[in-house]
């Protein structure tokens, strides 16, 4: 008792049972009431009755918290006793052991993989799925299995550096670049939220080779582009995909959003289309040629009755598959690498409106939906242009079926 004179300690002859622990009253100081193998119950002056485990290592006297009671029960004390001597029988101090595990569990709150799952998760409701699905598959493929498991704050520049270099080591340099710009997201996402001080992804400029640049296969030759037109109305496939072809040079939109039109968003007797644009995440108007509606009109006896314009064959409340096109491309001759893709449109669109048919490029980047900020800094505007861009949709389709007439 020399040692803790502030308490008195009540030895109980038996082991303690839950009637004599609900008994126990305060004292005017602390009381410790003995249970068995060290284990004791400390009453304070205030009431509060908290478990703790005597025990000696190398000699000197320790104590352990093992919970409050009745948060804890006898019957879990006990437990909790038994699982500390297990420890003691093995050399293990069970106070140094608890810190460990503490420490173990801190650790793993703020590692990388958790961290950047939380930012996922946080960020992926306004991303397009595939999108989503395409950014953490390369989390889990190229970062989780080196740096998942660090503490955020632990990781430096070189460490990102060795994971961005093996993807690089396959030839793969744009998908390193990616990687290293998602890492630097999730790292942004760990300062904000005070789990690391800073990105340390911004040393790493210049440590990758560039990326070049290659652009989506265009046509941008009448001719050619005249020649292609009269080989998609030759198209023998299904009139779900073909009319997909045959509409998608008209209105040149990303192959994705054509794929995901919906009847719902058309307005025909209006000669507009109203949809979210995949990249700026604001409503889009695409302006309805009339060879664009006559196309639309001719569908929708077919797939009318659906939600989609354009279903997938197999699973109708799915849209035709992102690779349907290119390939129906394919089975016509034409080869998408070098050639001709679905979102090469785009490209052959900007280009012939601008050197054939001399619309402004602001016209034209206000249809492709790109975020063009004007003189005063404001960004895209949706009805900006539209009488124009009306005008503009008619004459191309007019355009395109001079082409195709040859």
């Amino acid at each position: 008792m020399g040692k803790y004179p502030q308490m008195h300690s009540v030895d109980a002859p038996m082991p303690l049972s839950d009637a004599q622990i609900r008994a126990l009253k305060p004292s005017v100081k602390a009381t410790r009431h003995f249970d068995a193998g060290g284990l004791y119950l400390e009453v304070s002056p205030a009431g509060g009755k908290l478990w703790r485990l005597k025990y000696r290592v190398d000699g000197s006297e320790k104590r352990l918290a093992l919970g409050k009671y009745p948060d804890v029960s006898l019957k879990d004390a006990r437990e909790r006793r038994d699982e500390a001597r297990q420890l003691l029988a093995k050399g293990v101090d069970p106070s140094v052991h608890r810190k460990a595990a503490r420490a173990s569990r801190e650790a793993t709150a703020t590692s990388f993989e958790v961290i950047a799952r939380e930012w996922f998760e946080r960020m992926s409701p306004t991303w397009a799925p595939s999108h989503g699905v395409r950014l953490i598959r390369r989390l889990e493929r190229e970062i989780f299995p080196w740096l998942g498991n660090a503490p955020i704050a632990d990781i430096n520049a070189p460490d990102v550096l060795a994971c961005l270099r093996r993807i690089e080591a396959r030839g793969h340099i744009e998908s390193a670049h990616r990687v290293g710009q998602i890492v630097g997201q999730v790292f942004r996402y760990g300062v904000a939220t005070g789990r690391c001080l800073r990105d340390p992804t911004g040393d790493l400029k210049g440590a990758l080779p560039p990326v070049r640049v290659e652009h989506m296969p265009a046509i941008t030759d009448p001719s050619e582009l005249g020649a292609l037109l009269r080989t998609l109305d030759a198209f023998t496939g299904t009139v779900v995909v073909g009319t997909a072809l045959r509409l998608l040079p008209h209105l040149f939109v990303r192959p994705g959003e054509l794929r995901a039109m919906r009847w719902d968003q058309l307005h025909l007797e209006a000669g507009e289309w109203r949809f979210v644009a995949s990249k700026t995440k604001q409503e889009h108007i695409v302006p309805l040629s009339r060879q664009a509606v006559a196309m639309l009109r001719e569908l929708q006896p077919v797939t009318g009755h659906n939600d989609l314009v354009f279903p997938g064959t197999r699973k109708h409340d799915k849209p035709i598959s992102e690779v349907t096109l290119n390939a129906a491309l394919q089975r016509m001759g034409y080869c998408t690498r070098t050639e001709v893709t679905g979102h090469g449109f785009r490209a052959t669109a900007r280009t012939l409106l601008h050197e054939v048919l001399r619309f402004e490029p602001a016209v034209i980047e206000h249809q492709l939906a790109h975020r063009v900020p004007d003189a005063l800094g404001r960004a895209y505007n949706r009805t900006k242009f539209l009488d124009e861009r009306r005008s503009m949709m008619q004459r191309w389709s007019d355009y395109l079926d001079g082409l195709k007439a040859g």
